[in-house]
């Protein structure tokens, strides 16, 4: 019996099967493996955190092997879970999302649809977008936010979907390409006649920008070091004279006349368009990034969690 147990779990654990194993175990592993942390898999899962804790080490037990670390605060997965967590994240979540939310009265609404993203994103381009989805029944939870904090809140399962300035690493979540925004550098037109316009830039560069304050998001200005090093090949050396974790608040400064920015298009277009804002610079190759919509693990049982994706998607597509 020793010998034949012993060769089951080489089967399972070497060789990718996975058909004996206990899928609350896998549920379970995986529901850890997203949030990294015994105590928040627990309250995903609605079970109690020893539970969790019990079913962990069951599996571990199954497959022969350690599958986390365990640190100080939460735990890591080793490198034999993160390849059983990519065979069994597809699967899982395709059952999860036929099996729907367990115990639910097919007469009950759909719960809320937790929406999540940067802040200046949500409020010019999203929630204009999905707007006429409300008269559909749909209940949105709307929460702005970093993109780093986020997703480690939606691994938590606090949000269904999160907007993300970046593609989220590993396999554990799904994300899909929303829309790419570009990058302009600005300024008032008072500010940028002062500058010497953009014929300045484009003949001096970044030193015609020399003594000019700078407006930013923040002190360690993520944006603006991004253009000067995709745009002029060189490292932003300035401090900012202004920084606001607000980019409305940056662009209405800028507007007044307090210095200059780098803005995504989208949110300054209009201003643009109207002569408030002046771009300093308008290079062959300007600087793009590209949004993810990223989605919760399971959060499909949700019928209105997909069709808040699925409009997402199609608007952004359609432009």
């Amino acid at each position: 019996m020793r010998d034949r147990e012993a060769d089951g779990r080489q089967e399972t654990g070497q060789a990718g099967g996975t058909a004996a194993l206990d899928l609350n175990l896998l549920r379970t592993f995986l529901a850890v493996y997203r949030t990294g942390s015994f105590t928040a898999a627990a309250r995903l899962l609605g079970l109690s955190q020893p539970t969790v804790t019990t079913q962990v080490r069951a599996l571990e037990r199954q497959l022969g092997r350690e599958l986390f670390q365990r640190q100080a605060r939460g735990v890591s997965p080793v490198p034999h879970a993160d390849e059983l967590a990519a065979r069994v994240v597809e699967p899982l979540d395709a059952l999860a999302a036929v099996a729907g939310p367990g115990g639910a009265a097919e007469d009950q609404p759909p719960e809320p649809v937790h929406l999540a993203g940067p802040n200046e994103l949500l409020t010019h381009s999203v929630l204009p977008r999905i707007a006429p989805l409300i008269d559909r029944g749909v209940r949105l939870r709307v929460t702005p936010g970093l993109t780093e904090p986020l997703l480690a809140e939606l691994r938590a399962g606090h949000h269904d979907l999160v907007i993300a300035t970046f593609r989220p690493r590993g396999r554990a979540l799904v994300s899909t390409p929303l829309s790419d925004e570009e990058f302009v550098l600005v300024a008032s037109p008072a500010r940028a006649a002062r500058i010497g316009g953009p014929a300045r830039i484009a003949a001096a560069g970044p030193a015609a920008l020399h003594g000019v304050p700078l407006v930013a998001y923040a002190d360690d200005l993520p944006i603006v070091r991004r253009y000067w090093r995709h745009v002029f090949g060189r490292r932003l050396v300035c401090q900012a004279a202004v920084t606001m974790p607000d980019l409305n608040a940056v662009k209405a400064a800028v507007a007044g006349g307090a210095g200059f920015t780098v803005l995504p298009r989208y949110l300054c277009a209009a201003e643009l368009a109207s002569g408030a804002l002046v771009a300093l610079h308008t290079p062959d190759d300007p600087p793009i990034n590209t949004g993810f919509l990223v989605q919760r693990p399971g959060a499909l049982a949700n019928p209105h969690v997909a069709l808040v994706r699925d409009h997402l998607l199609r608007t952004a597509r359609d432009g």
